[in-house]
């Protein structure tokens, strides 16, 4: 059920204006008021175990215990392009500089080796897929971090996917910004084109992944993590990693989405060319920054 995660959002019936600032029905609206943390964000939260006695809180306590424990956790890693020409208009023209094309080919390397893993004891990082937006500085910047991520001895299910270029991901305005002064008519207008996109692409690829399913009894549930791992729990990755990249405004409004901040301070942060923004999302629907 998506009903829960559709209560958030702009009004488009609410009227008049946000202090002065934009039109109210362009105003973020959580689902809970801000700084209550919504459980249920991405719709994906599994349903309430119905019973009120203290049998049914201890079944739900322990199916979080065991979604926490035996889940996958999500890794997203935005980049934002490299710099790029920005003197032409035209996208086709507008390509990544010598700095820029060299920015993307250190963030590859880098991301090759956090793929490899540091050593046995951390392991390697199971990356899925490079997604890129349509816009030709990240689609430039996708394909050289790709060449250099040193992929070549990699096959199967390790092979890393360089996903079609979304739409979705391009860049543009995803809301208003606080402070700010008055918004003009064309920036109103570009709101109302643009946000929609931009919310879509977060929700296409911030959620947490599918709970598992019980599997084992509640003893073995409990058991300690030293006895009760085998060569079947190992062969099952317990992270997922995806690479997005994309543009400034979009990375920095899916980072507050997604720690469930007011969008409207996204001009407040920062983010460089080919710079990672690292967010998990935790198989209970728990997120948190790693990397900014």
């Amino acid at each position: 059920d998506d009903s829960s995660r559709l209560n958030g959002g702009m009004k488009k019936a609410e009227e008049g204006s946000y202090h002065g600032l934009f039109p109210a029905r362009q105003l973020w609206r959580p689902n809970l008021e801000y700084p209550l943390w919504d459980p249920n964000w991405d719709g994906r939260r599994p349903p309430p175990i119905l019973q009120g006695d203290d049998d049914g809180i201890a079944e739900s306590r322990q199916r979080e215990r065991y979604i926490r424990k035996n889940g996958v956790t999500r890794h997203i890693i935005l980049i934002r392009h490299g710099q790029y020409d920005e003197t032409h208009k035209e996208d086709s023209k507008r390509l990544l500089t010598p700095l820029g094309r060299r920015q993307a080919e250190l963030t590859g390397r880098r991301l090759g080796e956090m793929i490899r893993g540091a050593g046995e004891e951390f392991g390697p990082c199971r990356v899925r897929v490079v997604r890129v937006s349509n816009l030709a500085r990240a689609k430039e910047t996708a394909g050289i971090i790709y060449e250099n991520m040193g992929l070549e001895d990699l096959e199967g299910g390790d092979a890393v996917v360089l996903a079609d270029p979304d739409p979705l991901l391009n860049e543009g305005r995803p809301c208003h910004h606080i402070p700010g002064g008055p918004a003009r008519p064309s920036v109103v207008e570009r709101t109302d084109e643009q946000h929609p996109r931009i919310e879509e692409a977060f929700r296409k690829y911030f959620y947490r992944a599918d709970a598992p399913k019980p599997e084992e009894s509640e003893s073995e549930v409990e058991k300690d993590d030293a006895t009760e791992a085998s060569e079947d729990d190992k062969s099952k990755p317990k992270h997922e990693f995806e690479i997005i990249v994309c543009h400034a405004n979009v990375i920095r409004y899916f980072f507050c989405r997604a720690l469930q901040l007011p969008p409207e301070a996204w001009l407040r942060l920062c983010t460089f060319n080919c710079s990672l923004t690292y967010l998990t999302v935790r198989p209970t629907g728990t997120v948190s920054c790693r990397m900014l």
